[in-house]
């Protein structure tokens, strides 16, 4: 390589057409070597050069943001969080604002370890995740929130000859997270293997008092004695229990735990903005009122499958949930769910006690009348098992053709592929494609009695 001349910046061309190197080191290559005898361990290896950490550090921080789950729970937070509830004394009704007001106390100032115990569907996941929003969308921490059966999962897949990192480095990242939610302790599969994993994470971070999140809803009993001990010492760990009792029948307390419904109450065709004041491109307008006609239409007579995938925040939920409203309406059996809650629902079945069975839980979702699948998200951070359960459930639907509902803010290259497929057969789904922009807040106009005198036009991908 030619030298620059004396002066002329790294980077920039000499007389030859040659760049001078920018890092005097490894002359751009990357990689060093070190100057010790052939005797040396570390004789003809390659190390990374001083040029490449903060790069190699960003990468190593987008891994680990990968596995954690604060995406799908995007739209678990305070505000979106009810503790009045049907069915619950007043007694209960205290009991759900104090755990509320602990979570946000602990949320401002995240000290020790905050344990939630209590049965699936009394709002911990929701308070453990609302924690880790706060964290993030107030202090821009690096927060990890992940199940115990997944975080497990992605500690097997860094044996495999294809993983992007080591199981030290990964193993690392999470035991030293500013703030761990680890979610559903006890879901997991008890081998010695996974108790000892368990163990050394949370010993970890228990001798170095680092903020813990845990949720759980088996009987501390059941959990290894080594992990009790620290959850249950007063001194680092803060517990809210969630014990709700639920007094409805078998078949509302079926419905209660998966159906999320009730919690879109207000997201109706009649609340839906129709943006008019945002001055969107007429593009964007048209395709977004076509879009609104199109869920009108299909909620009166649903058939097939219908998708809206877009960026968060442009209406997808409100579209879907209205749609179901007007489906439920009408006294059919209606499953509205976002895909992380609908896995956890199913792996709860192998929990003890466990009153409904998996092979019920899968069934009640195949073959409900109709079916919303919230925030459809596959990829390669999809634990084996979750993308098993999901395939379930999509392959029988499409299969039978069942009225179904998705919404996914993956498109093109990003969507799983044998998803996409399904939604590209527009022999049974109509999918819609929305390169609107987010909204924009304010206090939009409503949709209310929109009629656009065209026919839907929603399939064209921008």
């Amino acid at each position: 390589m030619t030298n620059n001349p004396p002066g002329l910046p790294p980077g920039e061309l000499d007389i030859s057409g040659t760049a001078a190197p920018k890092c005097p080191i490894c002359d751009d290559i990357g990689y060093v070597t070190h100057n010790v005898p052939v005797e040396h361990p570390d004789f003809g290896k390659s190390f990374p050069c001083r040029c490449q950490m903060d790069k190699l550090q960003v990468q190593r921080q987008k891994r680990v943001r990968a596995l954690s789950a604060l995406e799908a729970f995007a739209n678990k937070t305070f505000d979106t969080f009810n503790p009045v509830r049907p069915g619950l004394t007043d007694e209960q009704h205290g009991a759900l604002m104090a755990a509320y007001e602990l979570a946000v106390r602990y949320a401002e100032e995240p000290n020790g370890w905050l344990l939630l115990t209590g049965t699936y569907g009394s709002g911990k996941t929701h308070l453990a995740a609302a924690i880790a929003n706060y964290r993030v969308s107030i202090f821009g921490e690096q927060v990890m929130l992940i199940t115990a059966p997944d975080l497990l999962d992605h500690l097997r897949a860094t044996y495999g000859p294809t993983s992007e990192v080591g199981y030290d480095e990964l193993f690392d990242r999470i035991r030293n997270a500013s703030l761990l939610v680890l979610d559903d302790l006890g879901a997991e599969s008890p081998t010695p293997w996974a108790k000892e994993k368990l163990y050394q994470l949370l010993n970890h971070r228990y001798t170095r008092r680092l903020p813990t999140v845990i949720t759980t809803n088996i009987d501390l009993e059941l959990i290894d004695d080594r992990i009790r001990s620290r959850l249950t010492e007063q001194a680092l760990t803060q517990s809210i229990p969630l014990d709700l009792p639920d007094h409805r029948g078998a078949s509302a307390k079926v419905e209660l735990n998966l159906t999320n419904l009730n919690r879109y109450a207000a997201m109706t065709f009649e609340t839906f903005a129709d943006r008019r004041g945002e001055s969107l491109p007429e593009d964007d307008q048209r395709r977004f009122e076509d879009t609104i006609n199109l869920a009108r239409a299909y909620s009166e007579a649903p058939s097939g499958w219908l998708a809206f995938v877009g960026r968060p925040g442009t209406g997808k939920t409100h579209l879907a949930a209205a749609i179901a409203h007007r489906v439920k309406q009408r006294d059919q059996s209606v499953v509205f769910v976002s895909c992380s809650e609908l896995t956890d629902y199913l792996r709860a079945s192998f929990s003890s006690p466990a009153t409904i069975s998996y092979e019920s839980r899968l069934s009640q979702v195949k073959m409900a009348d109709f079916v919303t699948l919230d925030n459809l998200v596959i990829d390669k951070n999809t634990t084996p098992w979750a993308r098993d359960r999901l395939y379930d459930v999509i392959t029988y639907r499409f299969d039978f053709n069942l009225p179904t509902v998705i919404t996914s803010y993956q498109d093109g290259d990003d969507m799983d592929g044998r998803l996409a497929s399904r939604l590209a057969n527009r022999a049974r789904c109509t999918p819609t494609f929305w390169g609107i922009p987010p909204y924009s807040g304010g206090a939009p106009r409503r949709a209310s009695g929109i009629v656009v005198n065209r026919p839907p036009r929603s399939t064209t991908r921008r």
